[in-house]
């Protein structure tokens, strides 16, 4: 017969006691996860099998799993079979000491940091092998994915059982991470205990606060074993989700010079940025000043009707003296009189709006013959499809250089900056407005399967190992349509109510269709929309192929090796609209036969910014015959065309040791080194002109690099159990992490809109440090644990993507692409390259305590409390320009980070909640903007809660609420100004489920 017991009782799963005395950790597979395979009977358990399910039941698994290990390991395991105890594996992870969690789109749990190390440092293993999950973003997000970072928002949780994250490496784990290491594992059959058939089902209702609809999430697991030798477990999760996203967007902050105009040679102020249009009657230096200047042409030699009363024809200079001497006194860093003013340079309201699916499966055979052998095969499925809705409106002047007939063409009336030259408030004249649609669909699709084998010949002698493959799959196709309606007058952004977002009023009724107008530019330079659509292929494709050895020479002496080989194909193919230039409307087409209104902007950002007309997509395709327009790729020099070949070739050799029969306490650990080969084929694509009459001005040549390297990887991993409670950990290993994807691709390209331009590296060498860790942890009672941590991390390279300003003709692209736009050779690009530089220490320390409070009379023995904080620092020294350095901690990195969880658990009843805390991060050193030192992430604090009731041994209740205080996502600019960048809000999530197992 079973008994099941909840995780208020005294039982805890799978706890015997070894030799030392110290209760036995379940147990762990060969990724580090606790495998939760059944422990041997003894004879007095062969009668009744105790299950401990539930919060507490997890913590206490985990907990146990985490003392037996010599590496510095953290573990979540489910609640019960089919029950993650969140709803997001990103989300389960902040309670781990060191973890920290960055949030996408609806604010759900993106992709994680340890211990101060982004998301690029970190390697995630499913099932034991290396697999990357790739997502679409908007560019505030990091656009589409290139890297090897893992997206867990594509993964449900139901469709695992247990996660760990290993802070310390070992010999015998694959190389790559600089940060950690997480093992992700699904369940299989002979996990299960007790009956021979599992049948487990939950169904949810998701309601948000700011979108208000329900969505479905619904899963069932259904695991058989036949007999004692084999078993099938099979596991399938699907939900839809709704959501809508406001923000307030800056895009940028610049100072004023940057799309300001230099007065020409010859004239008194010659080589002057003039940055607006300047008043009647305006006098720089004592020399009289008019930008732009009477008469000023193109380069096509169209004037655009400047005169002395008029910035350009039907726009007249309306802008005070004192206001443009306000901007002229103030020269900021860059010495430049304006350079002392920033304003963001497309300040807009934001709505997001997108429908996900996210569907996944696991499918697991399991063959135990013996208990010396067990093989199974385990195959995962996940698709996640994302449709979503962008609109913005931008007043684009500010970002545009007169070559759009952009900000020289605007006049200023009143201005107002703080002493560091931020924007207070300002009122303007001559500024072009933009309605701009964004609207992508992309699927992220992840498949995997793989054969494990573990053969043991004796007692003494073990063979295991496993063969597979994985394909992640990035599927994207983004269109992009704009509308504008040019020199309106009355335009202001006040930010004196709102810091982070101003009180925009634009002048005229912005969500008339009327008002806007869309076509090719004109030929003075006035712009009249804008289109782009690109279709992307991402795939990566990855083979690993590994053999391990275990013979235990001598009692508690063992010798471990083994050897891998792994392939890695990445991919990329994208494909352009052949002209990004709109065309002219069909007769009888206007703007409102494809117009809407997007709505709820004013009411979800406090009321400072307004409703505007936006573009249909589906009806815009239709209107223009969007389906007829040719794209292209190679022969056009658009999109892109590239991939990274790698072939890993790796040994280890290792011995673990445990001296518990042979010294009065027991030192255990486990000492090797690896050696890994890496072949590198990288190809990518470079502009190059195309011969005098084709098609195209220019062209993609594809250029092929091939390289290789080497890395010697030491690893040390000692546990020292002082007592049987107290445990003394130390670490040191030797870690290396490659560059991204599209890091390494050759190829150069240009933005001709915003003038920047990029450069990759293939030559890029991996990222490699030396670390060290140490820890005492002390496990004072059942389930409970303090523990302090110190590590040291000396990073010896890094990787920096450093800036500069280059004329057009230096930058090493066809003057060719040029043709057909206002630019001339010399105008100014912002050009970025990828470079190795030198690194930085990092060090820090964990605290982390948990605790069931059993000492405590009656119902309260039934609350516990875990609760962790991470202190992190770091300095890197990061080339901001050519002339410019600074030190600052890593991208990424948060100062401190804190979690503290409160529950209550009896036989019925389990409720808790949790509050994460993340100190503001950078995101961006250098920033990409022009005299800005950086980008950062503001400090955040999510709570969240959940609860369940069984109402019998078969049916649970549970209810869940995340984002509890309704917290903001919020992105500043530099670091003395922090002038708001981005912020949004997604608002609250609620939950109810139904669990159904039997």
């Amino acid at each position: 017969m079973e008994a099941r017991a909840q995780a208020g009782d005294t039982a805890s799963a799978g706890q015997g006691t070894n030799a030392a005395g110290t209760p036995e950790a379940t147990q762990v597979d060969e990724t580090g996860a606790p495998a939760q395979v059944p422990q041997p009977r003894t004879e007095d358990s062969q009668a009744t099998e105790i299950v401990v399910t539930g919060f507490r039941a997890s913590l206490t698994s985990a907990l146990n799993a985490k003392r037996n290990e010599t590496a510095a390991i953290d573990s979540i395991v489910a609640e019960d079979i089919g029950k993650f105890p969140d709803s997001n594996l990103a989300e389960s992870m902040q309670r781990i000491p060191g973890v920290a969690l960055s949030r996408g789109d609806g604010g759900e749990g993106r992709n994680i940091s340890v211990r101060g190390l982004g998301a690029q440092f970190t390697r995630v293993r499913i099932n034991g092998m290396e697999g990357v999950s790739q997502v679409s973003g908007s560019d505030i997000r990091g656009g589409v994915a290139s890297g090897r970072s893992f997206d867990f928002v594509t993964f449900p949780t139901e469709i695992f059982s247990a996660l760990s994250v290993r802070k310390t490496l070992s010999a015998d784990v694959e190389e790559g991470s600089l940060g950690a290491t997480v093992d992700l594992r699904a369940p299989k059959p002979f996990d299960q205990r007790g009956d021979d058939l599992v049948v487990t089902g939950t169904a949810r209702g998701i309601y948000n606060d700011i979108r208000k609809k329900a969505d479905p999430r619904l899963s069932a697991l259904v695991s058989k074993k036949f007999g004692d030798t084999f078993g099938v477990l099979g596991s399938i999760a699907y939900s839809k989700r709704n959501i809508e996203e406001y923000a307030y967007s800056a895009v940028d902050v610049v100072p004023t010079t940057v799309y300001g105009q230099a007065q020409p040679a010859g004239t008194p102020n010659a080589g002057v940025i003039f940055p607006f249009c300047t008043p009647i009657g305006y006098s720089f230096n004592g020399s009289p000043a008019t930008s732009p200047i009477p008469g000023y042409t193109q380069p096509n030699g169209v004037a655009i009707g400047a005169d002395a009363a008029n910035c350009s024809t039907g726009n007249p200079r309306t802008g005070t003296i004192e206001a443009y001497d306000y901007i002229m006194s103030r020269t900021g860093v860059n010495g430049r009189p304006g350079g002392g003013v920033y304003l963001p340079r497309l300040p807009r309201p934001v709505k997001s709006s997108q429908q996900q699916e996210r569907i996944a499966g696991t499918l697991t055979l399991q063959w135990k013959p013996s208990d010396r052998t067990d093989i199974s095969v385990d195959g995962l499925y996940s698709r996640f499809k994302v449709d979503r809705l962008d609109t913005y409106f931008d007043a684009r002047s500010f970002g545009r250089a007169i070559s759009n007939n952009g900000q020289p063409l605007t006049s200023v009336r009143e201005i107002e900056v703080d002493d560091n030259g931020s924007l207070i408030h300002g009122l303007f004249d001559g500024v072009d407005l933009r309605s701009e649609m964004q609207d992508e669909h992309f699927t992220s699709t992840f498949r995997q399967v793989n054969l494990n084998i573990d053969h043991r010949f004796s007692d003494s002698f073990r063979i295991y190992g496993l063969a597979g493959i994985n394909e992640s799959l990035l599927d994207v196709d983004r269109l992009q349509v704009a509308i504008d309606s040019n020199d309106t007058r009355d335009f202001s952004i006040d930010f004196r109510d709102n810091p982070d977002i101003p009180k925009i009023t634009y002048g005229i009724d912005t969500t008339n269709p009327a008002l806007f107008q869309y076509g090719p530019p004109l030929a003075n330079g006035d712009q009249r929309g804008q289109l782009s659509n690109f279709i992307r292929r991402n795939r990566i494709v990855s083979k690993t192929f590994e053999l391990n050895g275990e013979w235990e020479a001598a009692p508690n002496f063992t010798v471990q090796v083994g050897g891998q080989y792994r392939t890695n194909r990445y991919t990329a193919r994208e494909r352009q609209l052949g002209t990004t230039t709109p065309l002219a409307l069909p007769a009888g087409v206007s703007v409102a036969d494809f117009a809407f209104v997007t709505s709820g902007v004013g009411k979800n950002l406090d009321g400072q910014l307004q409703d505007f007309v936006s573009i249909d997509p589906d009806r815009f395709r239709e209107a223009v015959g969007l389906d007829d327009y040719v794209y292209c790729n190679l022969e056009c020099a658009r999109g892109t065309y590239g991939g990274v070949n790698e072939k890993y070739k790796s040994a280890y050799l290792m011995f673990k040791f445990n001296t518990e029969d042979s010294l009065p306490f027991a030192i255990r650990g486990d000492a090797g080194v690896r050696y890994v080969h890496t072949d590198l084929d990288t190809y990518g694509p470079i502009t190059t002109a195309n011969p005098a009459g084709s098609l195209y001005a220019s062209r993609f040549e594809i250029t092929d690099v091939r390289r290789s390297y080497e890395d010697w990887l030491p690893a040390l991993n000692v546990a020292v159990d002082i007592t049987p409670e107290l445990i003394a950990r130390f670490s040191a290993a030797r870690v290396m992490s490659r560059p991204s994807y599209g890091q390494l691709i050759p190829a150069g390209s240009a933005n001709l809109v915003i003038q920047t331009a990029s450069f990759s590296n293939p030559f890029l060498e991996p990222i490699r440090a030396n670390t060290f860790d140490a820890s005492l942890e002390w496990y004072f009672a059942p389930g409970s644990l303090i523990s302090v941590a110190y590590f040291f991390k000396d990073i010896e390279t890094y990787i920096q993507t450093t800036s500069q300003q280059v004329a057009f003709q230096d930058i090493g692209l066809p003057l060719s692409l040029l043709t057909g736009t206002q630019l001339r050779p010399t105008d100014l690009f912002t050009v970025q390259r990828s470079n190795n530089t030198p690194g930085g220490p990092l060090r820090g320390f964990e605290l982390n305590v948990q605790m069931p409070f059993r000492f405590l009379p009656g119902a309260l023995s039934n609350f516990g409390a875990l609760a962790n904080f991470t202190r992190v620092r770091s300095n890197i020294d990061y080339i901001i320009s050519p002339e410019l350095s600074r030190t600052a901690p890593l991208v990424g990195l948060s100062p401190e980070t804190a979690s503290g969880t409160l529950y209550y658990e009896d036989k019925k009843f389990s409720i808790r909640s949790t509050v994460n805390y993340r100190s503001s991060f950078l995101t961006a050193v250098p920033s990409g903007s022009v005299d800005a030192d950086s980008t950062a992430n503001a400090s955040s604090i999510f709570v969240d809660a959940s609860a369940s009731y069984n109402i019998n041994d078969t049916i649970k209740l549970i209810a869940e609420v995340s984002n509890i205080t309704n917290e903001t996502n919020r992105l500043t600019v530099d670091t003395a100004r922090k002038d708001p960048l981005y912020t949004a809000y997604f608002g609250r999530t609620f939950a109810l489920a139904v669990n159904v197992q039997f």
